[in-house]
């Protein structure tokens, strides 16, 4: 949070100069130095928002990719003459813990093509699939060890 004080006071000013940057360095330690005594904030929770900003830029670059790939796939499925679509209902429980996670895991299973999340109760999801191979790795896939390690990251 630091850091982004001192940015946000280098550029509200306009132009970079040495006394502009002293000048920075000490506002930005004296409203850093307040939040941590009457705020109740950390330098442990600065560095764990640090942490899980960083793990959920990551789910989301992995979540464009597998996107992507969905798209491809989904693709080959509906042009290809000679494959019979199969839809299928799964119903699977997730090992996560939290409902954010839970609900992010239902949003992403969504945002990929051929995949819609029915239903989520608890820990149990009910997802259609356009066809029975976009069904694999949905319980344990990479969305869910990606969540996992977000969750851990407590």
């Amino acid at each position: 949070m630091y850091f982004i004080f001192l940015a946000l006071w280098i550029i509200f000013n306009g132009k970079f100069t040495l006394e502009i940057l002293l000048f920075g360095i000490v506002i930005a330690s004296v409203i850093y130095w307040f939040m941590c005594r009457f705020m109740d904030f950390s330098i442990q929770k600065d560095l764990l928002l640090w942490k899980r900003g960083l793990l959920l830029l990551r789910y989301f670059g992995i979540l464009i990719l597998e996107i992507i790939k969905a798209n491809v796939t989904t693709m080959k499925l509906l042009f290809s003459e000679k494959y019979e679509i199969e839809p299928v209902l799964i119903t699977f429980q997730t090992t996560l813990e939290t409902r954010m996670a839970r609900v992010l895991l239902a949003n992403s299973i969504t945002l990929t093509p051929g995949t819609i999340t029915v239903s989520l109760e608890g820990n149990e999801l009910q997802v259609h699939c356009l066809d029975k191979t976009l069904a694999d790795g949905l319980s344990d896939g990479i969305f869910v060890r990606e969540l996992e390690k977000l969750e851990k990251a407590v």
